[in-house]
């Protein structure tokens, strides 16, 4: 039996200029290895750079998915039958929803460089968490991915 395709696949990557950050570091580090001399600074290049392009390439691999009946959001897995009404939210909504109308017992995939996101209900009396923030460059596409696994 094969596995069912994913119905919606979302990477969170993280901006451009992140990985601008990321050269100016390894820059830094092989600059404060110069007085060492020309192989201390390529080293010092080369390892600010791996260390910072590392940070940001783990930071950026934050995935949505949605397959089969389950959303899978970061490392939580969630059936959908657990799910409950999911509501789109622009960048001021989002921004309230990140700060002042935050419940602390929630569970928030959120990145600050994705201005939407997506906030799902959890129906299951079992779980203490209200709800799924999520945050998504394409918010009305996972609710409907969600919406059909749950039609389906």
């Amino acid at each position: 039996m094969e596995p069912s395709p994913a119905r919606y696949d979302e990477r969170l990557t993280a901006p451009r200029s992140w990985w601008g950050i990321a050269a100016l570091i390894a820059l830094a580090g092989g600059l404060i290895l110069l007085p060492l001399g020309p192989v201390p600074l390529l080293g010092g290049l080369i390892g600010a750079g791996a260390l910072a392009a590392a940070g940001v390439s783990s930071y950026g691999s934050a995935r949505i998915r949605v397959v089969a009946d389950s959303l899978v959001a970061g490392d939580a897995r969630i059936p959908v039958s657990a799910l409950g009404e999911a509501h789109l939210l622009d960048s001021e909504e989002a921004r309230a929803w990140r700060l002042h109308k935050a419940d602390p017992r929630a569970f928030m995939l959120l990145r600050s460089y994705v201005p939407t996101a997506l906030r799902v209900e959890v129906t299951d009396p079992e779980d203490p968490t209200p709800y799924l923030y999520l945050s998504t460059r394409h918010p009305a596409a996972l609710a409907a991915a969600l919406e059909a696994v749950r039609a389906a």
